[in-house]
């Protein structure tokens, strides 16, 4: 028989897994809630004496309750917060754990405090910079549970019906500060321990974009690749106890019986699809290299315009090659410098999520090198964002200088996906583009977006078009992701010279292509 231990988030109790315990009880499955100490467990006498190791205690103990029989098999489920009072107990129980799911959760690691988890990045900065003692308006240790409207900063609502939000804010508790920034400390016993990931779509994470992220090389997800870890998803936000209880004991059922999507392993001999080829072919052009920026030469001479191409992200700071070095940005730079204009290409620093404003800056600074060098007319520049590059656009649409000629975007995230945590309006295209006035924005859009990404695209164009924006799309309709290495087509060759045609167009002042310049 399968035992499932379900240890719930930050500010909820065993009441969120009604449902899905009553479901799995008539499935023929055992299901055991973890009361936590301080949230709907035993009151502890301070909020400060209770910490991570409290809640690791508090799983541990409904483990040792379960019976030891060799037919009874514990599958532990750690939704939100609860994957690390859950990943502690097992590292200590390795031995009686058939599996861990982890439900729309991180990756906690050795060393690393349940904060760094944490979506709201101003929160993470705050409590960091106080050492999480307190918090403004809180009381002493203790972090304020959110009022009914405040629940997405902590998670996509989307399914939730209205009266299990109700309930979810009556019943939420304050969340002890210790609980958070107690490193989690792990011997690594806990690491054969077969695993499976529920991700939910709605909340911002997808198997198509954990499989993109494992392809740039970040060294602590290639586990992920790992045989004995699995995937599902639900499309629904970050509550699926309350919004899809029905779906969601299907999926806890099928990962209890080792079923689940795997991703495909780095390969090292072919390369990840990033590093693949770019799909056509590109002229032979001078490259000059200025600290993090490339300047790719024309032949022409005399002032030229500049398109300045910037990397998506995160991009981890040990990747190597670095974006610069990419065959789909090398391979746009030199298309461009072919076409008489000087291609622009940095490294920028979005190493992670809260990162954004010293990429913003980094661009920023490339722009204006850019500017500076004689060979450029400054008067004439195009900005192209790519991938998580899109939201840094946002800064140029809201005040587009008058050198500026186009903004491009090619399969841009244009939103920050809700369990990013990024709260800063500077971030968001799709209000920045009322700004925009004349501004040319050609955007590359693929028909195989990931579904997450995608939406914030059709945020963006409804905002363009209620505003009047001048936007052009150029579909890609069979294109996925990065189109440039993986759908070596004629249509995704046709898309890139429609593109570089345009924006060279307007970078150009032509209106008609740059071969009429």
């Amino acid at each position: 028989m399968t035992a499932f231990i379900l240890v719930s988030g930050m500010f909820t109790g065993t009441h969120i897994w009604q449902d899905t315990a009553a479901r799995l009880t008539a499935a023929g499955a055992e299901a055991h809630t973890v009361a936590l100490t301080g949230l709907d467990g035993p009151r502890a006498a301070t909020a400060a004496a209770v910490d991570l190791e409290t809640h690791i205690a508090d799983v541990l103990a409904v483990i040792d309750s379960v019976g030891a029989a060799e037919d009874r098999r514990i599958v532990l489920v750690g939704h939100d917060y609860g994957i690390h009072p859950a990943v502690g107990a097992a590292d200590r129980r390795a031995e009686r754990i058939e599996r861990i799911v982890h439900l729309d959760s991180g990756l906690p690691r050795n060393g690393v405090p349940a904060l760094a988890a944490v979506p709201d990045q101003s929160l993470r900065e705050r409590l960091a910079g106080t050492g999480g003692t307190h918090v403004a308006a809180g009381a002493q240790g203790l972090l304020p549970p959110p009022a009914l409207d405040e629940w997405p900063r902590w998670g996509s609502t989307e399914g939730v019906p209205d009266a299990a939000l109700d309930r979810l804010t009556a019943l939420a508790a304050p969340q002890p500060l210790g609980t958070l920034t107690q490193p989690l400390r792990l011997t690594g016993a806990v690491d054969p321990v077969p695993t499976t990931g529920v991700l939910c779509t709605a909340n911002g994470t997808s198997i198509a974009l954990v499989q993109m992220l494992v392809g740039l090389g970040d060294p602590a997800l290639r586990p992920l690749t790992d045989p004995g870890v699995s995937f599902f998803e639900l499309p629904t936000g970050h509550w699926p106890m309350l919004s899809c209880p029905a779906e969601l004991t299907d999926v806890l059922l099928r990962a209890a019986a080792g079923e689940g999507h795997r991703l495909e392993p780095v390969d090292d001999v072919a390369g990840p699809a990033h590093l693949k080829p770019f799909l056509m072919d590109t002229p032979d052009v001078p490259r000059e290299r200025h600290g993090n920026v490339d300047l790719y030469l024309p032949e022409a001479g005399g002032p030229r315009p500049a398109v300045v191409l910037v990397h998506g992200g995160p991009v981890p700071a040990d990747a190597r090659p670095t974006p610069r070095e990419w065959p789909a940005l090398t391979g746009y730079a030199r298309c461009v410098a072919g076409e008489g204009a000087v291609g622009v290409l940095l490294d920028h620093r979005l190493h992670d999520l809260g990162d954004y404003e010293r990429a913003a800056a980094d661009v920023a600074a490339a722009v204006e090198l850019a500017r500076a060098d004689p060979r450029v007319d400054g008067d004439r520049i195009a900005l192209w964002f790519f991938s998580g590059g899109g939201l840094i656009a946002a800064d140029w649409l809201d005040a587009p200088p008058a050198w500026l000629r186009c903004l491009a975007a090619t399969y841009p995230v244009l939103a920050p996906l809700p369990n990013w945590g990024l709260s800063e309006a500077r971030l968001r295209p799709a209000r920045a583009v009322a700004n925009a006035g004349g501004l040319p924005v050609v955007l590359t859009r693929v028909g195989r977006e990931m579904p997450e990404i995608a939406a914030t695209v059709e945020e963006f164009l409804a905002a363009a078009k209620d505003c009047g924006a001048d936007v052009e799309v150029i579909d890609v309709p069979n294109g996925h992701h990065g189109f440039e290495t993986i759908d070596l087509t004629d249509e995704s060759r046709t898309a890139v010279r429609h593109a570089l045609r345009t924006v060279l167009a307007h970078a150009f002042g032509t209106g008609a292509g740059a071969g009429t310049r």
